[in-house]
């Protein structure tokens, strides 16, 4: 019972995550790109985090090997980012969007590192896929249609595949872990 509670309680916190960044999204449809650069910076630091929970609590190969993945792609992605605006001289700038990730992502992490052993892998994998589909839904709802400058635009219309991919891999890595259950 208590682990359904806290499953229960897990997903809760999903679903208020997915709800807020379109209210974000509605509350400050204006970001600057400096702002989109600070949340795309943001969002994928926030998985590399949740991947090193990930690596430290989890000994399911799969799922560590997904983990890895995460932080190596997401990484490439920062290091993208960052080599872009400091070629174009933009220092990103802090902003709600990226405070509500931040704050949230704080949240989640202390979920995660409370997760039962046994629980922890289904926990990660589900946020996994949430996280994805927020942070897809915001690229292109929110980041693209407000990026002013071109190659920004384009950085982020590149990630947008393999973020795509990291949630199909997320869904069939859902899909292994609810089915030995």
């Amino acid at each position: 019972m208590k682990n359904y509670a806290n499953h229960i309680k897990v997903f809760g916190f999903l679903s208020l995550l997915l709800l807020v960044i379109p209210l974000q999204a509605q509350e400050s449809p204006k970001l600057t790109d400096p702002e989109i650069a600070s949340v795309a910076v943001v969002a994928n630091q926030i998985d590399i985090d949740f991947a090193k929970i990930a690596l430290q609590k989890s000994k399911n190969k799969e799922v560590q090997d997904f983990a890895n993945r995460m932080i190596e792609d997401h990484t490439a992605v920062i290091e993208q980012a960052v080599a872009l605006v400091t070629k174009l001289k933009v220092t990103p700038i802090d902003n709600a969007v990226s405070q509500s990730l931040l704050k949230q992502a704080e949240d989640t992490k202390v979920n995660l590192e409370k997760a039962k052993k046994n629980d922890f892998d289904k926990y990660y994998v589900d946020n996994e896929v949430a996280y994805h589909k927020q942070v897809i839904g915001a690229v292109n709802d929110l980041l693209i249609p407000e990026t002013k400058n071109q190659e920004l635009k384009e950085l982020l219309e590149t990630v947008v595949p393999a973020l795509e991919t990291h949630l199909g891999h997320a869904q069939m890595l859902q899909n292994k872990l609810t089915s030995k259950k």
